[in-house]
């Protein structure tokens, strides 16, 4: 069975309009509404990016609705559901120098992009930028903006804003050499906290990850919580634990969600996924160098 995805005719070059240095990816699953909300904002943009949605094999009517009213926007089909992965497809089909991430309910501010581009153009060593972040009609302050904002990191005479080692995934630019050199969301996370092991990715082959607050994200997420995230965060945060960082803190963020797992049934699924993808982990780890492991010590609270 043929698993390669698909892709929607694209207009020749002569037919588009100048090309924007900032392109777009938004990897989407079952929420066509919500998903032509979000590409409603994003074509209103000064900037006009160009516009990829990476369909994750929905089961709606997505394609449908896309190919009927969002023609200009270019279409990467997924045969099956490959979580965050499918932001890495998106980011290869592009060939825009830094790419946007949108998800499906989130969208960026107009001239955003242009402020991003010109950050990335001044600072070759800036890998990935992580925005400020506003959330639903009220547009208040997403709390991890202060916590970025007040990162310990500090900055860097080579970067602009605040150095981190963490980020929302719908409201982030990469340089897309810098994301594809660090090898772009792990699959083995699927989605889910995925974003602190790109961090640690792009930090350890040497590229700077910083917050800057001049460029803003809209965010419009569904008002309850998901009833599985629990679950897979704590997963993912004691997997990213195995992938890269030492064995004693690996032994310890499992040891902790053993104990919870004696009266937590999120943290019990949490243990038995993250039991049965450590032998995939371990395959793959790769500790962080010392200068990246001291920097993850400093956000952890530890001493450095």
């Amino acid at each position: 069975m043929n698993h390669a995805p698909t892709t929607t005719p694209e207009r020749t070059r002569a037919d588009r309009a100048p090309q924007a240095p900032v392109g777009i990816v938004i990897a989407t699953r079952n929420r066509s509404a919500r998903l032509a909300t979000t590409l409603r904002h994003l074509l209103d943009l000064p900037e006009r990016p160009e516009i990829l949605v990476v369909d994750n094999a929905s089961t709606d009517d997505t394609r449908a609705m896309l190919a009927r009213d969002f023609p200009r926007v270019r279409v990467l089909s997924m045969p099956v559901n490959r979580g965050a992965l499918a932001r890495t497809h998106g980011v290869r089909a592009l060939d825009t120098p830094y790419v946007a991430f949108s998800d499906d309910d989130s969208w960026w501010a107009p001239g955003a992009l242009t402020t991003a581009a010109r950050l990335f153009d001044e600072h070759p060593r800036l890998g990935l930028l992580a925005a400020r972040t506003l959330v639903g009609p009220a547009g208040y302050a997403d709390p991890l903006n202060g916590v970025l904002a007040e990162s310990p990191l500090g900055g860097a005479a080579d970067l602009p804003g605040t150095q981190v080692l963490g980020f929302l995934a719908c409201a982030c630019v990469v340089r897309r050499e810098a994301y594809l050199d660090a090898g772009g969301y792990h699959p083995l996370l699927f989605f889910g906290a995925e974003e602190t092991l790109l961090a640690y990715d792009l930090a350890a082959r040497g590229w700077g990850v910083t917050h800057c607050p001049e460029v803003t994200a809209h965010h419009h997420p569904d008002p309850g919580p998901r009833a599985d995230r629990p679950a897979v965060v704590r997963r993912n945060e004691v997997l990213t634990a195995w992938l890269r960082r030492p064995l004693p803190h690996a032994l310890a963020r499992t040891r902790a969600l053993a104990a919870d797992a004696r009266h937590d049934p999120h943290a019990r699924r949490a243990l038995r996924e993250a039991l049965s993808r450590l032998p995939a982990a371990l395959r793959d780890r790769r500790p962080l160098p010392p200068h990246v492991e001291r920097a993850a010590r400093r956000l952890d609270g530890a001493p450095g």
